[in-house]
């Protein structure tokens, strides 16, 4: 009978070959479970130096570790039945999600800026749902989620994490709440699990575009000199992504992270606000210290501290844009104003998004708009659908006769043709009518 050596066996998670194939097997990502192979992509990743050597190898293993990532947040399968109290309808014109760690006091806040009684005490793990609440400020409303504590390794799914940070992903802005007893250990953690799902805080998207083409290989072109990325990395990552065909544009200094976050498509550029609470419990040298750091507000929920210019800060990084409408002949209804922000329809401030908000049907017939405010040179002003319009503008739309219609779709003057027919009429050739004597 024949034998077989089981050091040169290759199939599925047993590799054979000697230390060098398993190894090799192993920081390539192949075997066990997908966590287990992220953990080694990791490891490979930790371990190789970082310069211009390596920079081919690493762009490679970190959209290997991406894809892994994304596999493991969004599975092929049928997965389990649907949380509890995780189907939040989005109410009002915004959304704001509290994020932080356990008992920092998200709930307490949640009760002290919306009224809503959500349940509260020493102890971790009190909210296990998600409760909403409603913050009525300067005609708008805004919901706040109060979402339960997130633990470390919640991106992976622990302690109901996965949801957390799904729902996170809706709101406009998030809260990330902290305890200021505590070293900044916690904020980068927070960050670090958030990044994990692709939420990017107080970040742009890259200024790069990737327009997959059908032939003539990688095209690559950069306006500006790149530090961190060049064209023999750009092509490793698109082999990853099985994108041999392409033209890539970049207009900013990149890394190999920004071109993977632009070739997924799926990032969440998000704005967030660091709370830090109990500032009742420190110096005042430290809460003066804390209040000075970017993005930061320092509040405290027991003693009622600090609400009314966390709401402030609130409205300004929102940049909500407030557009009151009026009918022709009558004056303007400043009770239920049409809310503009950077993440609501085509995520413009102009006056198309407006109409668009109003009702996607006035779209079509739109002619222009009447304009007052601060945003035209006068008041009323016409405006078309590229006008930027400024907060608390009035706007009177103006919509197409039946006339202008039929302009607009056939392309030619009216009244060239006989009404019901297809008879053209050329008015150079009509008999005028005989001057008077």
């Amino acid at each position: 009978m024949a034998s077989y050596s089981k050091s040169s066996a290759k199939a599925g998670s047993n590799v054979g070959g000697g230390g060098w194939a398993k190894a090799k097997h192993q920081s390539a990502g192949g075997g066990g479970s997908t966590l287990e192979r992220i953990q080694q992509i990791e490891l490979e990743i930790s371990r190789t130096q970082k310069n211009k050597a390596t920079a081919k190898h690493l762009g490679e293993l970190k959209a290997k570790l991406c894809k892994l990532k994304r596999d493991l947040l969004e599975p092929s399968g049928g997965g389990g039945g649907k949380c509890a109290g995780f189907e939040v309808q989005k109410i009002g014109d915004a959304r704001i999600g509290l994020v932080g760690f356990p008992s920092v006091g998200k709930s307490s806040l949640l009760t002290a800026l919306t009224g809503v009684q959500s349940e509260a005490a020493a102890y971790e793990f009190t909210t296990l749902t998600c409760i909403p609440g409603v913050i009525y400020y300067n005609d708008v409303r805004i919901q706040l989620l109060d979402l339960p504590g997130l633990i470390v390794g919640a991106s992976t799914g622990k302690g109901r994490g996965r949801q957390v940070i799904a729902t996170a992903k809706s709101c406009d802005i998030i809260l990330m709440v902290l305890d200021p007893t505590k070293d900044d250990a916690q904020k980068e953690m927070l960050t670090k699990e958030l990044e994990n799902v692709g939420i990017r805080l107080n970040r742009k998207p890259p200024d790069v575009t990737v327009r997959p083409t059908k032939g003539g290989g990688l095209k690559f072109q950069a306006i500006v000199p790149l530090n961190h990325f060049d064209e023999e990395v750009c092509a490793t990552v698109l082999k990853q992504y099985k994108m041999h065909n392409a033209d890539v544009l970049v207009r900013e200094d990149i890394t190999v992270d920004d071109f993977i976050d632009v070739i997924d498509g799926n990032r969440k550029y998000c704005k967030c606000i660091y709370v830090y609470n109990k500032i009742d419990l420190l110096k005042l040298e430290d809460v003066d210290e804390l209040a000075r750091r970017p993005q930061s507000v320092v509040v405290s929920v027991q003693n009622k501290w600090n609400y009314e210019f966390l709401l402030r800060r609130l409205w300004d990084e929102m940049e909500i844009v407030r557009v009151y409408t009026k009918k022709k002949g009558q004056f303007p209804d400043f009770s239920d104003p049409i809310i503009i922000t950077p993440q609501r329809g085509n995520k413009q401030f102009t006056v198309e998004n407006a109409v668009l908000l109003l009702h996607k049907s006035l779209l079509e017939d739109f002619k222009h708009a009447l304009v007052w405010g601060s945003s035209v040179k006068q008041s009323p002003q016409v405006c078309g659908k590229d006008h930027i319009l400024h907060d608390e503008d009035v706007i009177q739309i103006v919509k197409l006769t039946s006339a202008e219609k039929a302009k607009a779709l056939h392309g030619k003057k009216t009244g060239t043709t006989i009404a019901g027919s297809n008879i053209k009429v050329d008015k150079k050739k009509e008999d005028k009518a005989p001057l008077k004597s």
